[in-house]
């Protein structure tokens, strides 16, 4: 009994490390700028991974925690499957 519940809360605990880790890949730029544009989130993990995302992919992220998505077109035109803005 003791050694099934050790090796399913082994396997609980790999798997929250890799999924962590995945979410907080990306460089220390967009880690930084992210934590800024999310401090104010109402759903800071969601904001971080889309913010990540899209920093990431246009290497640069709007200043302050709302709009000023003039200063960065690429994030400013990125579009999700429904045709909305999928970055925060």
């Amino acid at each position: 009994m003791k050694v099934a519940f050790a090796a399913v809360l082994l396997i609980c605990l790999v798997l929250s490390s890799s999924l962590f880790e995945v979410s907080m890949a990306g460089s220390a730029f967009c880690s930084s700028k992210c934590s800024k544009r999310c401090s104010r989130a109402g759903m800071k993990d969601r904001c971080m991974k889309f913010c990540g995302i899209c920093c990431g992919k246009c290497n640069c992220v709007p200043s302050g925690t709302y709009g000023n998505k003039h200063e960065c077109p690429c994030y400013r035109d990125m579009k999700n499957s429904k045709g909305k803005a999928k970055c925060p």
